[in-house]
């Protein structure tokens, strides 16, 4: 077998990876759509939810992108805008990051300032660290927002054996709150 053999196999395992996460994000997606939409009515009970596929601008998405050093997962995220009357009072977003092997889903939860209420993982996919999704780890990221330091070991615990969920997990929190600056600064103007 010659190295151009082995490159052009490596290229196509890569391609099937790619589209075996893509399949598994389509498939989950509407059970996770209905769940958080659910799990949103009860932290904000008698509010307004209104949901959108949010498609992110491309100029928007490069910055993001660029600062965070982190690559949006798709083109899109889920977004809902929480009105109480006609008052925004929040906005909670999911999206996914690349674990080891496999996409972790979170959502993360900004009030109308854009500092963060929570964040939670939604679907952890790995077979080892898992730990990103205790409330403990999470609630580091409360109060936190798109100015905020997200340097992990100084501002963000690290958790033994979840290094790379945790670097994930945080950046991907950091690109959500510089998104949810935008969105909010799009509703006041």
């Amino acid at each position: 077998m010659s190295v151009w053999d082995t490159c052009s196999e490596m290229k196509q395992n890569k391609l099937i990876s790619i589209l075996v996460l893509f399949i598994i994000i389509t498939l989950t997606a509407g059970e996770i759509k209905d769940n958080e939409e659910k799990k949103l009515a009860s932290e904000f009970p008698g509010a307004r939810l209104e949901f959108s596929d949010f498609i992110i601008p491309s100029e928007i998405r490069n910055k993001i992108e660029l600062s965070v050093k982190q690559r949006f997962f798709m083109k899109s995220v889920y977004v809902w805008k929480i009105y109480q009357g006609e008052e925004l009072k929040a906005i909670s977003i999911i999206d996914n990051v690349l674990g080891k092997t496999l996409p972790i889903t979170f959502r993360v939860t900004f009030d109308k300032t854009g500092e963060i209420i929570n964040s939670k993982i939604v679907k952890y996919r790995e077979t080892i660290g898992g730990g990103v999704g205790n409330d403990s780890w999470n609630n580091q990221f409360v109060g936190k927002n798109s100015k905020s330091s997200y340097k992990v070991g100084e501002d963000i615990d690290g958790i033994s054996g979840a290094t790379i969920s945790v670097n994930s997990v945080t950046k991907g929190i950091q690109k959500l709150s510089m998104l949810a600056e935008y969105l909010l600064y799009e509703e006041n103007n």
